[in-house]
């Protein structure tokens, strides 16, 4: 294997991209109360939902240790190692991976591998889609250098918005007071959220959810430039337990622009715990 491409449990791999050996996940721990599991392949989203709506206390996540990326790197047998984490204002995951590289090339193997680690400056169907196109330049035979500034200029000019169908993770986390989460449920309103230099901003809102996601659709493809930049560009759609909504979205996304491709992706644990149940996260 001449590349492979490692990404924190944020990343939402495709099923596709979880059978194929180029890419690895390094899985974030899931925290509800005293209950706490790692997000990996045997994650059980519906489960874990009924936990979280259960539960009286919000759900929360720790970052992997710099050992477990230390470990993904020695045990890869590629010569290049990409690796793409959530963004460093969300998570620690970002420094977790700088120490885990360090961590390996002190064991005198500095200079084996080329690795570069990537702030994606995003999450969820971000880190999905920067992934997708560190294997797409890969494929292509790019130089190492070459993919190294062509992604990480990708990660700066990444778009992604995203819309929750509840507010009650957050209320429960301590991020949305108990008046506003009370009235935001009360008059049915849906607030349109968007990554900025990888911090979250709220972007609009709109009462009822089909309204905010066409609003959602609608913003990602003025912020990415308009129907003629989207033909460029690759677009991923993460739901949380809502296949039905994203097919949704993607078509309201077909009839304001076209893309070089449509990902669609279920989430994993971490987007499940901030996305919560029904939530639709898009990058692009």
């Amino acid at each position: 294997m001449s590349y492979q491409i490692i990404a924190d449990s944020c990343g939402d791999f495709t099923e596709e991209m979880k059978r194929n050996p180029v890419f690895k996940t390094v899985p974030l721990t899931l925290e509800i109360g005293s209950y706490s599991i790692l997000d990996d392949e045997h994650f059980d989203q519906l489960d874990f939902i009924q936990r979280v709506n259960a539960s009286p206390v919000g759900p929360k996540t720790a970052c992997p240790s710099p050992e477990a990326f230390q470990k993904a790197i020695e045990e890869s047998d590629a010569d290049e190692v990409y690796i793409v984490t959530i963004s460093d204002s969300l998570s620690g995951t970002f420094q977790a991976a700088k120490i885990g590289q360090s961590l390996y090339e002190e064991n005198g193997k500095k200079g084996e591998k080329k690795i570069h680690i990537f702030n994606s400056l995003s999450a969820s169907a971000g880190e999905c889609k920067l992934c997708l196109d560190i294997q797409e330049l890969k494929e292509a035979g790019k130089p190492f250098e070459e993919v190294v500034e062509t992604v990480e200029k990708a990660c700066s000019d990444i778009n992604t918005l995203f819309v929750l169908e509840s507010l009650d993770t957050l209320r429960k986390n301590g991020r949305l007071t108990g008046i506003k989460s009370f009235l935001a449920s009360a008059l049915n309103i849906k607030p349109i959220m968007g990554a900025v230099n990888g911090t979250i901003i709220q972007l609009g809102q709109q009462r009822g959810i089909q309204k905010a996601l066409r609003k959602m659709v609608e913003l990602a493809v003025e912020r990415a430039g308009g129907p003629e930049a989207t033909k460029r560009k690759r677009l991923v759609i993460t739901h949380v337990n809502a296949p039905e909504r994203a097919e949704q979205v993607k078509a309201d996304f077909e009839k304001l622009a076209s893309f070089k491709e449509i990902i669609i992706t279920n989430a994993m644990g971490v987007a499940t715990i901030y996305a919560n149940d029904k939530g639709i996260v898009v990058a692009l």
